[in-house]
């Protein structure tokens, strides 16, 4: 059985790879089927993005396919950059040019003002319907300034205090067994393997 990776970021398939490897899928990228459409991530939620792009490309593919959509929640910010978060200095926002505008957004906020969480919400789809979803949390702290080299996104910034260090601090094992795609790629591969022994996929 084939599973398509709804994500152009290097960096998420690489994690998707990595948790589902054990499972009996034949992961394929998104890079290795042509012509397929751009999504629009339209939705308010980080479910309804995902369900979108994982419901769409299964049907322009024929495959199962796997989306999943994930930001970074700030409550002081009233829950942005949310699912903007790619996109929260502009449509074409670097990481550099996203990180440094949650700073600016930040300045003045102290403390458990910069609390904050990621979120990611998992969704596969067959190209009959979406067949679940999954989301996971992790909760931690924004630094005032860039920490670290690994990782990508808002890593320098966000910072796991049971440990003291930020995501781009970890190496990506370690980061790969507590973040919230993790946790969302945990439960998703529990429900892969519960499908498969049913005979659904």
């Amino acid at each position: 059985m084939q599973l398509l990776i709804a994500t152009k970021n290097l960096g998420k398939r690489r994690e998707i790879e990595a948790a589902l490897k054990d499972l009996p899928l034949d992961i394929v990228g998104l890079d290795a089927i042509p012509d397929l459409p751009d999504v629009v991530e339209d939705g308010r939620t980080f479910a309804a993005n995902a369900s979108k792009k994982a419901l769409a490309l299964a049907r322009a593919s024929g495959m199962l396919t796997l989306a999943d959509d994930s930001g970074l929640v700030v409550d002081a910010l009233g829950g942005e950059p949310g699912v903007h978060s790619a996109r929260y200095a502009g449509p074409r926002a670097t990481n550099d040019e996203n990180n440094r505008h949650l700073l600016e957004a930040l300045k003045g906020f102290t403390g458990k003002q910069r609390s904050a969480r990621f979120v990611c919400v998992i969704a596969v789809a067959s190209p009959a319907e979406v067949l679940f979803t999954i989301r996971g949390e992790c909760a931690g702290t924004i630094i005032e300034e860039p920490r670290g080299k690994n990782g990508f996104g808002y890593d320098p910034l966000f910072l796991y205090p049971l440990q003291n260090l930020t995501f781009a601090e970890m190496p990506a094992a370690e980061k790969n067994r507590i973040s919230h795609r993790a946790k969302a790629l945990a439960q998703t591969k529990n429900e892969l393997e519960r499908l498969v022994k049913m005979g659904l996929m």
